[in-house]
Formats: structure tokens, C-alpha cells, sequence
């Protein structure tokens, strides 16, 4: 049941009082990791405010960290590598052997758009050759509000990709999973509306692409917009950031606690440090061990153990992830959705 806050008060709860106690992290299985800043779209909606102009990545004694993290900890299940455009920034192709040489699940978050640069040409057939699940973002199935969201020419580009995904067997071979991420347009004003429902809107989605373009995919994933980075700095421009995220809290999900990405995973940055989320890696909230000490992957490995965070951090765009049916890397949390 959806915990509404009446819209007409001021008063607003912080997340870490709404919770009844401090969220605790279950048993480590994944592992996402941000590999730079490196991308070749700058979208709107980016909160990891990737560009061309960025120029951060991996170093290779980090990477060489998390491949030890990899070979060390056989409860990992999932590594996935996100960015800016994971595939641009060093150590991508590494870390990718050394995850399936050890039959891990590999989940790359790609544009799509990258296929299509120089140098870029033969990741389809490697993601193919590696079986790796691809997440990828389309924010919408139709060409404008796309290009909105992520430049001019994305959509196209997107669509082209998807294809030739689809000619390798993606979205058909039970082996090649082809995700597609769904996120609202941000709003310009305070009539704020929370993420479609996940399974009707994959259906429009498969549907429409199937019709059009003879695509087929595996799952769509919705994806709230949470207030931080570009999101957050948009928000603010309209002035209606605080707006936001009291809509955000008004419309909180308890029952999304339990289901919540944080729960099971590390997030890693390209310099080594720890994190519950990629959320709170953007807005440098470091993980810290029950000492309080702050986390990196170099510590992880000297103490060999990598469930030694007892306390998530949380913070107020933590609504973001329990509005409604709830947000995740994975899409909804919830699947009684209404």
C-alpha cells in the first residue's frame, strides 16, 4: 500500500526518519561498477553527468583491484559496468573476461549509440561472443521524445543498434538478454506523475517496435528519475526541485524496502571507493565499515571479506527509489503493480 502525505502541508519527513530502522545490507552478490566518466552523449537526464569532455576513467591498479574482488569472492553473481559509456573507459574488456572466466553474470549498460563510433564497430559482436546482458537505454519508443532526452540523432542511431543485436540474436537466444530502460521526461513543472506501469508499458513498447522495425527485446525496465546530478540541477533551474521530492516522499512504498538495489550490491567508482548505490556514489556518500571507516576496494581485499558494511548511508532521493512500485537498476521493485 502507497503511504500518501496530504500535498497541502509543508511538513516534510526525512527519508531516514520515515524508516522505521536503518536499511542493513544483506549478502553481497553484485557488484556495479562505474568505469568513467567517458561517454559520447551528454543526455539531459545523465545524473552521472557524463560527456565527451570527461576525461575521468579506471586506473589500471583499480582495475586490477576489482578483477581480485572477482577472483576472490565466488558469492558475486553480477558484475555490472555502467559509466558514462562503460565501453569507452578503461578496463571494460578485462574486467568482462575475468567476470565470465569465472561464470559470472556480466551486465553492460550501454547507449547503443557507441556502436556507431570509431573504434567501436565490433562490441555487437563481442557482447555476443561474451555473452554479455545488455541494458540498454531507450526512454521512449517514439523518435522526438528521445532526441529530447539524449541529442539529436539518438533515436536512429538506437534503433539501428537494437537491430543489429537482434541479426546476432539478442532479444531471441535465451543466452543474449536485451534489456531496455524506460525514464520519464523531467518535468517543468509541479504536475510530477510517477513511472507508467512496468508490464503495460512493455507491451506498448514491443508492440510498436515490433511493428516498426521488426525488433524484438527481453524486459523494459521504468526507471524513476532521481533528483541528483543533472536531474537535480534541472529541477532547480525550474525551481521545483523541492517540489519533486516531496512528491517523491508522498507517494513512498514501504513495501519497497526489502526489494531495494542497495540491499546486495557494492557500487564502485573508477578510483577504488565504495559505495551502497550508484546514487550515493554520485553524491559522494561513501560506504564505511561498522568502525566508520570508509570503504575502498584495496581495504575489501586486505581483510578478504566483502560483507563487512553493516548500516546502508540513505539520504532524502532515497524516495526517489520507493515512490510508487518502486526504482531500481532492475526497473520496478514491485510486481503486484496496479
Amino acid at each position: 500500500m502507497v503511504t500518501k502525505i496530504e500535498s497541502k502541508t509543508n511538513n516534510f519527513v526525512s527519508f531516514k526518519n520515515k524508516i522505521s530502522s536503518p536499511l542493513s545490507k544483506n549478502k553481497i552478490t553484485v557488484l556495479q561498477i562505474n568505469l568513467g566518466r567517458k561517454c559520447n552523449l551528454a543526455c539531459t537526464h545523465c545524473h552521472v553527468e557524463a560527456s565527451p569532455k570527461r576525461t575521468e576513467e579506471l586506473s589500471p591498479e583499480v582495475c586490477n583491484q576489482i578483477i581480485a574482488l572477482i577472483h576472490n569472492f565466488p558469492q558475486i553473481e553480477t558484475v555490472d559496468l555502467t559509466g558514462g559509456a562503460p565501453e569507452m573507459n578503461y578496463g571494460f574488456k578485462a574486467i568482462v573476461e575475468a567476470a565470465r572466466q569465472h561464470n559470472k553474470e556480466v551486465i553492460v549498460r550501454s547507449n547503443l549509440t557507441i556502436f556507431f563510433e570509431p573504434g567501436y564497430e565490433d562490441l555487437p559482436e563481442y557482447f555476443a561472443q561474451h555473452q554479455l546482458r545488455v541494458v540498454a537505454s531507450l526512454p521512449c519508443y517514439l523518435e522526438s521524445n528521445v532526441d529530447q532526452q539524449r541529442g539529436a540523432g539518438v533515436y536512429n542511431k538506437s534503433i539501428l543498434a537494437i537491430q543489429k543485436l537482434n541479426q546476432l540474436g539478442y532479444g531471441k537466444n535465451p543466452n543474449l538478454i536485451l534489456d531496455l530502460v524506460y525514464n520519464p521526461p523531467l518535468p517543468t513543472n509541479t504536475n510530477f506523475s510517477l513511472t507508467p506501469n512496468q508490464q503495460k508499458l512493455e507491451q506498448d513498447y514491443k508492440s510498436y517496435l515490433l511493428e516498426q522495425f521488426d525488433i524484438q527485446f527481453n524486459n523494459l525496465f521504468t526507471i524513476t528519475n532521481i533528483p541528483i546530478g543533472r536531474t537535480k540541477q534541472f529541477l532547480q533551474r525550474q525551481d521545483i526541485h523541492d517540489d519533486y521530492l516531496k512528491f517523491l516522499a508522498a507517494n513512498c512504498n514501504l513495501a519497497t524496502l526489502e526489494h531495494l538495489m542497495c540491499l546486495n550490491e557494492l557500487s564502485i567508482d573508477y578510483l577504488g571507493n565504495v559505495y551502497d548505490c550508484d546514487f550515493n556514489q554520485m553524491e559522494g556518500i561513501t560506504a564505511t565499515n561498522s568502525q566508520g571507516e570508509k570503504l575502498t576496494v584495496k581495504h575489501i581485499l586486505e581483510v578478504n571479506n566483502l560483507d563487512i558494511i553493516t548500516d546502508i548511508k540513505t539520504a532524502n532521493y532515497c524516495y526517489g527509489c520507493t515512490a510508487g512500485n518502486g526504482s531500481s537498476c532492475g526497473g520496478s521493485l514491485m510486481s503486484n503493480e496496479s
